[in-house]
């Protein structure tokens, strides 16, 4: 039997993710990272492969978080902090406005008159919690932020991440379908792979966490990639 092309992108998606846990077990860190590196790109291909009407913002999004992914290469070069600094400011730049885009996705299926006359209660409870986690993770990050413009970007970078995630679980109240409940459980799984990643990175460097962050990544573009195979109103069933 001939696999197909989106078949084909699938496997390799899959070996990747067992190359990453291997490597990462062993201690090869720099291998299970570019591992890693290629499952977005790989996503990004089944998208442009199986996807006739691309939406623009969805798309930017994934290529942007493709360029940044794939920045892990960079290291190869990097042999100053300055250098570093900017390899940090490029890289975090590029996901920001990743998420921006997405965001925007969300927020194009929603009339915010009737968000915000039906979802106030919501949107207050959200704007606490947004407000508590981004106090919790910058307190986590800061003492090694080593100036005033990293400490920005982070701060940014978990902004818009939550907001994606409190337009995305609005955006599934609001429209009530199986598209966005998709795209809210992807948008779930990232934040929950980045929190679990801040926690790898600053509190302890169990490969586990590593492990369990890298699966939810995984997940959440599973997620955003069914996400986009779906129509609004449609069911789950299977999507390639």
């Amino acid at each position: 039997m001939i696999l197909s092309k989106s078949n084909i992108l699938i496997v390799t998606i899959i070996l990747l993710c067992f190359s990453f846990a291997l490597f990462e077990f062993q201690e090869e860190y720099f291998i299970s990272s570019i591992s890693k590196s290629f499952i977005v790109p790989l996503f990004t291909l089944l998208y442009f492969i199986n996807e006739k009407n691309k939406s623009p913002f969805f798309t930017w999004f994934l290529l942007l978080f493709s360029i940044s992914e794939l920045m892990v290469f960079a290291e190869f070069y990097i042999q100053t902090d300055r250098a570093f600094d900017l390899y940090y400011m490029i890289g975090n730049l590029l996901y920001i406005f990743a998420y921006i885009l997405l965001l925007i996705e969300v927020c194009n299926s929603l009339n915010f008159k009737l968000v915000l006359k039906n979802y106030k209660a919501h949107l207050v409870v959200l704007t606490l919690l947004n407000v508590y986690m981004v106090y919790v993770l910058i307190t986590i990050v800061n003492p090694f932020m080593f100036n005033s413009f990293m400490i920005v970007i982070e701060l940014t970078y978990n902004i818009v991440m939550l907001l994606l995630l409190t337009f995305s679980l609005i955006a599934y109240f609001y429209n009530d379908d199986k598209k966005s409940l998709a795209l809210f459980l992807g948008s779930l799984s990232i934040v929950f792979s980045e929190v679990i990643q801040i926690a790898y990175f600053y509190i302890t460097d169990k490969e586990l966490l590593n492990f369990i962050s890298t699966i939810l990544f995984v997940l959440a573009f599973c997620f955003f990639y069914y996400h986009s195979r779906v129509k609004m109103g449609e069911g789950f069933k299977a999507v390639v």
